[in-house]
Parts: structure tokens; C-alpha cells; sequence
């Protein structure tokens, strides 16, 4: 059993868990993800890993109320346990196997949409611990759904804040920002990578291209199994299909196909949809049988 350590609010919906998972946790590298079970007869839910210490043995997940397991997840307390906590999975970043001399050289951008933010610090802190300080972009609907930033500013070459309300940091959205921080600033990057919602990797990528700009990005939302075994994450990169769980989450920003990755989260999103109406439908005496076992 893998205990909960902390739980912590850090915007509405979305909470951080520090679970004890000493094994995982030794061997946890940045953009790597764990699958978590909450009981025996729970949804497989991957997470991709938002920090991680190996000498006290626990790994911090961050999860968004999206579905019914995610909402089941985000209900337990400090003190209750999972069922399984499998990792680390996934292949690490490719910046994790660079000459650090190599990676000293370079300038690095990082855009984070969302919940996506969780998992850039990770890269960001380990590049900080082997003296890289990488640029952050940090993105968000408004200042109240922004997540990280304390985390990030202590391991950021420069935090940028990006809102689309303007509420905190630069009025718009990432892309922009990016644009702005290249055509105005000055700033040049030799590579970008971005870590939020398809549809913001999409246009981070699209932005990237016509600069010319190695862009890098994490198709985690895809996953469902986790393993190659169900293929539900199927995606096609440089015309050729790739499976997100054992060759990513990490690609190519500029080879992905994102409008047949964005069709693909769409069907199981509706399913997790329609699952969670149906439990809230039992719980009020509606419906008699669950026609979904997910």
C-alpha cells in the first residue's frame, strides 16, 4: 500500500498528494509518469511525476478533478493509501541523457499550460540542480487556476506568467508571449518545451516552427493503460505510429499529428464524462445498474 504524505489545494479542482513510494522514487527521472489504483478493482489512472525525493522516499502526483477516478482520487486524505502506485514508466527526457556541458550551452524555453505545469518542474529543478537555468512560461485561464509558481520561480533562469484574463503576469496567451519574448525582448531559445493541453501544444508548436525553434512536447493526457497493451494512445508522428506510453510521453512537437491526438482524448474523455454522471445519478437514486465499468 502506497500512503498519502500531504495533500495540498493549489487551485480549484486540482490538488497535490505526496505519496510514500520509496522504490519509485529512487529511480524517478523527469518526464517519467507512475500509473496509480486506488483498490483492487480501480481505473489504472497514469499521472506523469511532478517531483520526487529519493533520500525521503515520496513522490508528488498532481490531479485535476476531470472524472470519476480522478474525483474518487482527489477525495482521499492524508493517511489513506493506494492500492498501486507502478513506476517509475516512460522514457525520461532526452535532456537527462545530454553531456551537461551540452546542456549549459543551450537556451532553453519551457511552456507549461494548466495542470501541465506540475510536470515541467521537475525538468526545470533537475536542470537547475546541473546548473541549467532554463526560461518558464507559465500559463493559465486566470490568476486564481495558476499553479507552481513559487515552486518554479526557485528553480527558473526567468518566470514568465501568462493569463488569459490578464489577472496576473501578460494579458494573453502563451503563444504570445512567446512571439514577445522573441520579437521584443530579444530573447533567443534552442529549444522549447511545452507541457499543458493538446490544443496549447499544438499552437506552441506551430509558433515554434515558423522561428525555427527545436520544440519538444508531452503527450501524457493521452495514456489510459499505460503499458502499449490497449492502444488508446496511439499517435502518429513524422507519419509514423508511435504509442505515447512506451515511446514518449515526450515527441517531437513539429512531427505530431495533434488533430488525430486531440480526436483520440476526446472519446475517452466522453467516457469518463458519461461514467461520472451515472455514479451521480446512482448516488441520488436515479439509476439502478451502472452501465459502465470504468
Amino acid at each position: 500500500m502506497y500512503r498519502i504524505l500531504k495533500k495540498e489545494l493549489l487551485a480549484p479542482n486540482i490538488y497535490l498528494m505526496n505519496i510514500e513510494a520509496p522504490r519509485v522514487a529512487r529511480s524517478a527521472r523527469p518526464g517519467q509518469f507512475i500509473i496509480v489504483r486506488l483498490d483492487e478493482k480501480g481505473e489504472r489512472i497514469p499521472l506523469t511525476i511532478a517531483d520526487y525525493d529519493a533520500e525521503e522516499g515520496w513522490v508528488t502526483i498532481v490531479t485535476q478533478t476531470v472524472g470519476y477516478s480522478t474525483k474518487k482520487l482527489c477525495e482521499m486524505a492524508v493517511g489513506d493509501s493506494l492500492a498501486d502506485f507502478a513506476g517509475p514508466l516512460g522514457r525520461p527526457s532526452d535532456f537527462v541523457h545530454e553531456p551537461v556541458e551540452s546542456l549549459r550551452s543551450k537556451k532553453i524555453l519551457f511552456v507549461a499550460g494548466g495542470v501541465g505545469t506540475a510536470p515541467v518542474y521537475p525538468q526545470v529543478k533537475w536542470l537547475a540542480g546541473h546548473g541549467v537555468q532554463a526560461d518558464v512560461i507559465v500559463g493559465a485561464k486566470n490568476k486564481d487556476t495558476l499553479i507552481f509558481t513559487e515552486r518554479m520561480q526557485a528553480v527558473a533562469g526567468n518566470l514568465y506568467v501568462a493569463t488569459d484574463d490578464g489577472s496576473a503576469g501578460f494579458h494573453g496567451l502563451v503563444t504570445d508571449l512567446i512571439a514577445d519574448l522573441i520579437d521584443r525582448q530579444g530573447k533567443h531559445y534552442d529549444e522549447v518545451i511545452a507541457i499543458g493541453p493538446m490544443i496549447m501544444m499544438k499552437f506552441v508548436a506551430a509558433t515554434t516552427l515558423r522561428y525555427g525553434i527545436k520544440t519538444v512536447v508531452s503527450l501524457n493526457t493521452l495514456m489510459v493503460d499505460g503499458t502499449g497493451m490497449c492502444g488508446a494512445c496511439r499517435v502518429t508522428v513524422g507519419g509514423k505510429t508511435r504509442f505515447t506510453c512506451v515511446d514518449g510521453p515526450e515527441f517531437d512537437g513539429h512531427q505530431v499529428d495533434f488533430d488525430e491526438a486531440m480526436r483520440r482524448q476526446g472519446m475517452y474523455r466522453t467516457i469518463e464524462s458519461r461514467k461520472a454522471k451515472i455514479e451521480q445519478e446512482r448516488a441520488e437514486g436515479h439509476v439502478c445498474k451502472v452501465g459502465l465499468d470504468r
